[in-house]
């Protein structure tokens, strides 16, 4: 009987000391714009879509465990980060983006990642009138390090006719109704 009390005081106690710590995590300033940090395992996230074609890029988009637990029509929970991958797109001789085999521009070199994560009131930052629900975006180039002097009010400006229907996330219906099949 003592044994058994004394285990479960030990798991307690290591309850109640994780917890804290988790809490104490999320406590503090809501970050702004600019200011998450790279997610390094990004590559080893769901995929929310892939080779999206743009006159001159290619872009692949992530999302993580966390917000791939989203069910169409819900808003994704907070924790949930979106990774966008801007490829260029390979060009010839004229400047023209050369298509494959499949008729979809080419890769080159990476040139951007674009993150956007939500968390719990991290939309009271944003500027007036370009609030995003709780998203946060963050400008990377390709190996990782903040881009520096980056317009976030062009990501926020882009991203608010969305709305709340779509949580402010581009191409939401395309990515569930590709995942249901």
């Amino acid at each position: 009987m003592k044994k058994t009390w004394l285990f479960g005081l030990v798991f307690a106690v290591i309850g109640c000391a994780t917890m804290a710590q988790t809490s104490t995590s999320q406590s503090g300033p809501a970050p702004k714009d600019g200011e998450l940090s790279f997610p390094a395992d990004y590559a080893a996230y769901p995929a929310f879509l892939k080779a999206v074609q743009k006159p001159k890029h290619v872009r692949d988009l992530f999302v993580n465990p966390t917000g791939a637990k989203t069910q169409k029509g819900g808003m994704f929970p907070n924790g949930s980060v979106l990774v966008m991958e801007i490829y260029n797109a390979k060009l010839d001789a004229d400047g023209n983006a050369v298509k494959g085999s499949d008729g979809t521009n080419v890769k080159d070199d990476l040139a951007k990642i674009f993150v956007m994560e939500k968390g719990a009131g991290w939309g009271k930052n944003a500027p007036g009138g370009l609030q995003n629900g709780d998203w946060i975006y963050t400008a990377f180039s390709a190996d990782g390090k903040p881009l520096p002097n980056t317009d976030y009010t062009a990501c926020r400006g882009c991203h608010l006719p969305l709305g709340e229907s779509k949580d402010f996330v581009h191409r939401y219906d395309e990515y569930f109704d590709k995942r249901s099949h």
